[in-house]
C-alpha cells in the first residue's frame, strides 16, 4: 500500500484497551474493570464543573494554581511540578524525553502496559523482568540494568497486581541505579495506602537527579473522565518536561476539578475508609467460595483460577449476570481476573455471581 507509514515498530505494539463497559444484553452492569472510585468524585469538584467560566479562552497554560494547591498540600516545591492530560501523559513526556533507538527501559514482568507501548513508540526497548509471587524485587530489576538503561519505571503499587515495596526497598533499588538511569515511580494507587506505611519519595525526588514520582486523580479522586495527574520531578527534569508538553494540556474543567477537589480531603480519607472495608469483604466472602482471591494495595482484588480458559468462562458467566470484571491476558496473567473493588451493591452482585458459578448455574 502507498502512503506514509509509521515509523518500525509502531504496528507491532498491541493497541491499549481499557477495562470492558458494556456486556451485550446486558442493562446497566456493574462495571468492575476499571478500577474507578465507586463513591465518585468530591461534591466540591462536581460543583466546580458548573460555572466553567467563559469556553473562548485559553486555560492557565502552566496550571500554576493547580500546582501551587498541590504544593501546599503535599509540603512540595510547585516548580518541580509538572501537571499532565493524566498521568499517563506525565509517563509518556518522560519517555520522550529520555529515551531514544537503542536505548533500553526495565520494567516488571507485569507491569502498567502504557510503559511498554510509550517506550516502544520511541524506538526504546522495553526489558521484562521477572517477579516473585508478582511482587517487583530489587536485585532482579538492578540485575537487568545495562549501560543502554535509561528508565526504569515502577508502579507502587502495581496495576494489576496491587502489590508495593516499601520504602527501604524503594531506597536500595535506587541506590543501586547509575547516576544516568531515571527511576520512575508510578503512585496512581497511591491515596489507597495508609499514609503512615506508603513510600511517598517526595523526598527522594528532592535529594537526587534521577528520581520522579507521579500521581493522578483518576482513582480516589475520582476524576477519571477529566484526566489529571501531575509529576513531582528534580528541576532538571520538570525543566525538559514543559519543553515537550503541550502548551495548554490541562483544560479547565479538570483544572478546576482537581482545584476543588484538593479541598476536599475527606473525600479521599471516606474513599480509602470504603476500599479498605470492602476489599477485605470481598476477600473473605469469594475466598470463602473456594476461588483463590489475592488482596491487593489498591482498590481491586485478584481472582486466580485453574487456567485460562476457566478464568475466561468466569469472565464471560459474570459479565451475563451483570458484572464486568477485567480479564487480564494483556498483562501476562490469562489465568486471573482482576476485580474492582466497587459500591456495597456491586461488590454483592459481584459475590452473587461467583456464588451461582461455582454452584455449576452460571458457568
Amino acid at each position: 500500500m502507498s502512503g506514509p507509514q509509521p515509523k518500525d515498530g509502531v504496528l507491532d505494539m498491541p493497541a491499549y484497551v481499557g477495562g470492558r463497559e458494556a456486556v451485550e444484553g446486558v442493562k446497566d452492569p456493574y462495571k468492575l474493570s476499571a478500577n474507578e472510585n465507586p463513591l465518585g468524585a468530591s461534591p466540591k469538584a462536581l460543583a466546580a464543573l458548573k460555572d466553567l467560566g467563559d469556553p473562548s479562552i485559553y486555560p492557565d497554560g502552566g496550571a500554576l494554581a493547580l500546582r501551587e494547591k498541590l504544593a501546599a498540600l503535599n509540603g512540595l516545591d510547585a516548580a518541580r511540578i509538572v501537571c499532565g492530560n493524566g498521568s499517563d501523559d506525565i509517563l509518556t513526556l518522560l519517555a520522550q524525553a529520555y529515551l531514544g533507538p537503542g536505548d533500553e527501559m526495565v520494567h516488571t514482568a507485569h507491569a502498567f502496559l502504557i510503559y511498554k507501548l510509550a517506550s516502544r513508540a520511541t524506538g526504546a526497548m522495553p526489558v521484562e523482568v521477572a517477579e516473585t509471587d508478582l511482587t517487583a524485587k530489587v536485585d532482579a530489576l538492578l540485575a537487568a540494568v545495562t549501560d543502554k538503561t535509561k528508565i526504569v519505571f515502577l508502579a507502587n503499587p502495581n496495576n494489576p497486581t496491587g502489590t508495593m515495596l516499601d520504602r527501604d526497598a524503594i531506597a536500595r533499588l535506587h541506590a543501586g541505579l547509575p547516576d544516568n538511569v531515571l527511576l520512575v515511580l508510578d503512585g496512581a494507587y497511591a491515596e489507597y495506602v495508609d499514609p503512615a506505611v506508603y513510600p511517598a519519595a517526595f523526598d527522594m525526588v528532592e535529594a537526587h537527579a534521577n528520581v520522579v514520582t507521579t500521581r493522578t486523580f483518576s482513582k480516589a479522586y475520582g476524576l477519571a473522565a477529566l484526566r489529571l495527574g501531575w509529576g513531582y520531578c528534580p528541576l532538571p527534569v520538570a525543566d525538559a518536561l514543559n519543553r515537550l508538553r503541550g502548551p495548554f494540556n490541562i483544560n479547565v474543567a479538570a483544572m478546576r476539578a482537581g482545584l476543588a477537589a484538593l479541598d476536599d480531603q475527606t473525600h479521599i480519607e471516606t474513599s480509602r475508609a470504603h476500599n479498605a472495608h470492602w476489599r477485605d469483604w470481598l476477600v473473605q466472602q469469594i475466598g470463602g467460595l473456594g476461588i483463590s482471591v489475592r488482596s491487593t494495595q489498591a482498590n481491586f482484588i485478584l481472582l486466580q483460577f485453574a487456567d485460562a480458559a476457566q478464568a475466561a468462562r468466569v469472565e464471560a458467566a459474570m459479565g451475563a449476570a451483570g458484572v464486568i470484571p477485567r480479564g487480564l491476558s494483556a498483562y501476562g496473567l490469562s489465568d486471573m481476573l482482576r476485580l474492582s473493588v466497587g459500591t456495597q451493591d456491586a461488590n454483592r452482585a459481584a459475590l452473587a455471581a461467583l456464588e451461582n458459578i461455582v454452584k455449576g448455574e452460571g458457568a
